[in-house]
């Protein structure tokens, strides 16, 4: 198998076959994202040729393995969901041609990518087993969107996923707790709920944002332009967004960035969430959660 860097799945990706399609970030413009630095190139897509020997390597493992395969392939890289439909189609015909246990494809996918693809085309791609995508929106707080140079509004957000739910793709989406700065946790969690709530995420990931030394926001923070919330600031904000959401999802918050991993179904573990949310704003100090942030070297 042939990968590139740090390789990053969600935590729900753990049973998936991780077949790397592309590597690197068409973007690579976030202000606080540094999970591409170790990178030489911006983004590429990995040679045909490569996927179909790291294919054929896995269909002669589960042989190995007395035949069980895989029900699910992700595809690896910041956003492989950019390649154009007949690179998707061309892809997804290979692994079903090697794998024939392989039920659904996911992979992490921007707003952006969603856009230039038909409705005709999303069907399509559902129909052969695209699914399961996880986005990172991080906010439908337009302010921090534009400040954080995501690249899209809430508005676009609402559009491309409003697609994707006609298509038949399911999707999970990403959101950075603090992105929209001290003071504005809670205005940017309504702004998020209230974008979710038009939608059908299976899937509201939080994940807290830690600041490193490399990322443009950590200089935009020197030059006085933004200022990160306090730790406790952060889960107040987590409680208004799972207080504010009114569909049925997962919420959870289980990567390394969060010292408390919560999980529970919308809405009804809301209350159980916010118990427990209460508990630790009450109960753990602001000086326990900060050691935890900078105990955090990488994500």
């Amino acid at each position: 198998m042939h990968y590139t860097g740090t390789i990053w799945r969600p935590p729900y990706e753990a049973s998936s076959l991780l077949l790397e399609a592309t590597a690197g970030c068409t973007h690579h413009m976030c202000k606080f994202c540094t999970l591409y630095h170790d990178l030489p190139f911006k983004f590429r897509m990995s040679p045909i040729e490569d996927i179909e020997n790291d294919l054929r390597e896995v269909q002669k493992a589960v042989k190995n393995w007395n035949g069980q395969g895989f029900d699910r392939v992700f595809l690896t890289g910041a956003n492989p969901f950019v390649l154009s439909y007949d690179k998707l189609m061309t892809i997804a015909e290979l692994i079903h041609s090697y794998l024939p246990s392989v039920r659904s494809i996911g992979s992490f996918a921007r707003i952006t990518d969603i856009t230039p693809k038909t409705d005709d085309e999303l069907a399509r791609l559902s129909v052969c087993g695209y699914d399961g995508l996880t986005i990172g929106i991080e906010t439908g707080d337009d302010d921090a969107l534009h400040f954080m140079n995501k690249g899209y509004t809430s508005s676009d957000i609402l559009k491309q996923c409003q697609r994707l739910d006609t298509a038949g793709i399911h999707y999970s989406f990403f959101y950075l707790v603090s992105i929209s700065g001290a003071g504005r946790g809670k205005t940017g969690a309504k702004r998020t709920a209230a974008i979710c709530n038009r939608l059908h995420p299976m899937i509201i990931g939080a994940n807290m944002l830690t600041i490193y030394p490399d990322s443009t926001l950590f200089h935009e923070i020197k030059q006085g332009n933004w200022k990160e919330e306090s730790e406790i600031e952060k889960y107040k904000e987590i409680r208004t967004l799972v207080e504010q959401l009114d569909i049925q999802t997962t919420f959870a918050a289980l990567g390394a960035s969060n010292a408390f991993h919560l999980q529970g179904h919308l809405p009804k573990e809301k209350a159980k969430l916010i118990t427990a949310l209460d508990t630790i704003i009450e109960t753990v100090s602001e000086e326990e959660l900060r050691r935890y942030r900078k105990s955090v070297h990488h994500l």
